[in-house]
Formats: structure tokens, C-alpha cells, sequence
């Protein structure tokens, strides 16, 4: 076989440079695609005269009342615990009433000490008043005796005052409920001493039910007593009911500075629990304006934005709006929009400013171009 001379191979390698040279071109003249528009759903502006602002908060009973010992003392036992059931009366713990006990003794003798001596101040008394009568004693040492009488009388009745008072305190070692009612906290446990008047347990009356949230400082002027909101509770989800704000409190909480505010809710009996999260829904007040799907924000340099869709041109624009406070799904524009806008409302932060979309409604039909 002939072998190929030098100038012959080097001929053929600039021939595969050139022909990998056309191909490589014609290749990318038919590879430049250009790209598609990326189908989007697309809806107009609502009114939002009728969106609400959402609230978390929790079922509290109406009335709640830290319970407490009126004396001091080591608690020996704790008969109830947190979610017990309890009646008026039961008794809830036990303090050591060794010395309450022996208060009561010790006020007892003394009793016992000064009515002793007012006998002999009485007996002294009849004495020197017959002595006075047979003008054996002067009137001035008759009425000394009556004075001595009526001392020893005062001090047997401060030494039956000591005994009630002494005798109450032994009674006031046990706690009891003071209505009938849920053990909603505990905040002592056996062993500790506890002081008069330290909270030991929170009792959680029966009756009404209400939802306590808290509302921020941008709210406090927008709501008042007496508005009428809806409640929905987590573990009912769908299900809501009618309720009214009854009390804001009247000052900020100093660490969240957030306003306490309670709600009742027209519930049926047992529908909602102690503890249970719920839902508060406050009408929003948008004055006739605009409202888009929470989903259809996005933030463009911490501002507020939304694709509006051109249908002339199938082309997505991202414009700044300006927002109110949001709601459940939707939140009010208070501006930079028009009703008439198509805008997109969701899969926004696949989108970028000019990219050419194909718009659809939610009931997937594409957008007509005007």
C-alpha cells in the first residue's frame, strides 16, 4: 500500500477543519430557537370593600382568677392539676397548719386568761359596791373597780376577737375553688413555701367562652369595642362564627406593643375549647379600592410589585404598587393599579421584568388581545 506523502495529509486536515467548520455553523444557525412564553395565570383587581384582615388567638374563659392562700406557709399537698374539672368549695391544697394550729391554742389561753380575770373584776365590783353602800369606801374607789371591770370586759373580747381571727387562719391552710370552673395554671407545687397571697393555681370559670388576641399598634385606631368580627378555630377549619370585639385594653403592651383585645363568640355550647388557637377576622375598610392574591406579590428592591400583563403585547411588566394591610388570601392596593389590569397571580417569581408570558384565565382559557 501507498503511503500518503506529507503535503497530502496536511491537505486532508485543513479539508475535516473546514467541513467541522460548516457544520458547526450551520448548526447553530438552525439551533437558535427562540424562547417560548411561558404560559401564566392572569386575573383582574377586585374591589376590596369586603376583605379582612386575619388575627392568631386563643380561647380564654371570661372570667380568670390566680388562686391563692390569705396565709403563709409550706404546701404539703396539691389535690388538683392543671385540666381538672372543679366545683365551688372542693378544696385544691394543703398547707402545714402546725402553726396555724398552735396560733389558735395560744389565742384560746389567753381567752381563757381574760375572762378569768374579768370574774374576779366583776366579784371585786359587787364587793366594793355594797361597801359602798354601807359608805365603807369612797365613790372615787367604787368607780376605779368599775373601770378595772369594764378593762377586764374589753379584754375578753379582744382575746375572742384574736381566737375567730386565729381560728380562721386554720382554716384558711386549705384552698378552695371559689366557683365552679377549669384549672387552667399551676404555679406551686408541694414542698414549696408559698407566701400570702401567691398564686398557686388559675381557675378558669364556666360560662362564657371569648378569643383573646393582641393588635398591633396600626390597628388600635381602626377597631373599637362593639365591632363585629368572625372567629374560626383551627381544629374546625371552614367553620366560622359571628362574634364582637368586647374590650380593648387601653394601653400598649410594653415588650410587643400590642393591644390586649377580647371577642365573644356566638357559639354553640362545647363547640370551642379552653386553649384551642383560633382565627380572629377583622373587616378591612378599603374605601372602594383594589385588592390582588397575596401569591401575585413580589418584593423588587423591598418594595411591593406585580407582573401586570400586556395582551396586546403577551409581554409580563413588573410595577410597584403601593399595599395596605393583608388579609387571609388577599391583600388591599391602595395604588398603581387599574381594575382593568390583567396582573399575575401566581408563579410571579418565575417571571422576569419583559419576558413574553401566554396568559390564561382560571378557567384556562387564554387572554384576548384588545
Amino acid at each position: 500500500m501507498r503511503r500518503p506523502t506529507p503535503a497530502a495529509f496536511r491537505l486532508s486536515a485543513w479539508a475535516l477543519v473546514a467541513f467541522s467548520t460548516f457544520l458547526l455553523s450551520a448548526c447553530g444557525r438552525d439551533g437558535a430557537v427562540e424562547e417560548a412564553p411561558r404560559p401564566v395565570l392572569v386575573t383582574h383587581p377586585v374591589a376590596a370593600d369586603h376583605a379582612t384582615t386575619a388575627f392568631a388567638g386563643d380561647v380564654r374563659a371570661r372570667e380568670e382568677s390566680p388562686l391563692s392562700f390569705r396565709v403563709g406557709g409550706k404546701l404539703v399537698q396539691r389535690l388538683v392539676d392543671v385540666g381538672d374539672h372543679v366545683r365551688a368549695g372542693q378544696v385544691l391544697a394543703t398547707l402545714d397548719p402546725g402553726d396555724l394550729q398552735a396560733q389558735a391554742r395560744a389565742a384560746q389561753a389567753q381567752l381563757a386568761a381574760a375572762e378569768a380575770e374579768l370574774g374576779r373584776a366583776r366579784a371585786d365590783q359587787a364587793r366594793f359596791a355594797k361597801l359602798a353602800t354601807d359608805q365603807l369606801v369612797s365613790r372615787s374607789t367604787l368607780d376605779a373597780q368599775n373601770a378595772a371591770a369594764a378593762a377586764a370586759q374589753g379584754q375578753v373580747n379582744a382575746a375572742r376577737a384574736e381566737v375567730e381571727v386565729a381560728r380562721n387562719q386554720a382554716a384558711y391552710s386549705q384552698l378552695r375553688a371559689t366557683r365552679d370552673g377549669v384549672i387552667a395554671a399551676r404555679q406551686a407545687e408541694a414542698g414549696q413555701v408559698v407566701a400570702a397571697g401567691q398564686a398557686v393555681f388559675t381557675l378558669a370559670a364556666d360560662g362564657v367562652r371569648e378569643i383573646a388576641f393582641a393588635l398591633p399598634e396600626t390597628m388600635a385606631g381602626k377597631v373599637a369595642a362593639g365591632q363585629p368580627v368572625q372567629v374560626e378555630v383551627w381544629s374546625r377549619p371552614g367553620q366560622r362564627w359571628d362574634g364582637r370585639i368586647r374590650e380593648i385594653s387601653p394601653a400598649a403592651d410594653p415588650a410587643s406593643r400590642t393591644f390586649a383585645a377580647r371577642v365573644t363568640v356566638d357559639a354553640p355550647a362545647g363547640a370551642i375549647d379552653l386553649g384551642q388557637s383560633a382565627r380572629v377576622y377583622l373587616p378591612t375598610d378599603a374605601s372602594g379600592g383594589l385588592s390582588v392574591p397575596i401569591a401575585a406579590l413580589q418584593r423588587e428592591n423591598g418594595k411591593a410589585s406585580v407582573f401586570v400583563v400586556d395582551p396586546k403585547t403577551s409581554t409580563a411588566k413588573l410595577r410597584t404598587v403601593q399595599t395596605g394591610p393583608f388579609g387571609e388570601d388577599r391583600v388591599p392596593v391602595q395604588g398603581g393599579l387599574a381594575a382593568n389590569e390583567w396582573i399575575v397571580a401566581a408563579g410571579g417569581h418565575l417571571l422576569r421584568d419583559g419576558q413574553k408570558v401566554q396568559p390564561v384565565d382560571r378557567d384556562n382559557r387564554p387572554i384576548k388581545r384588545n
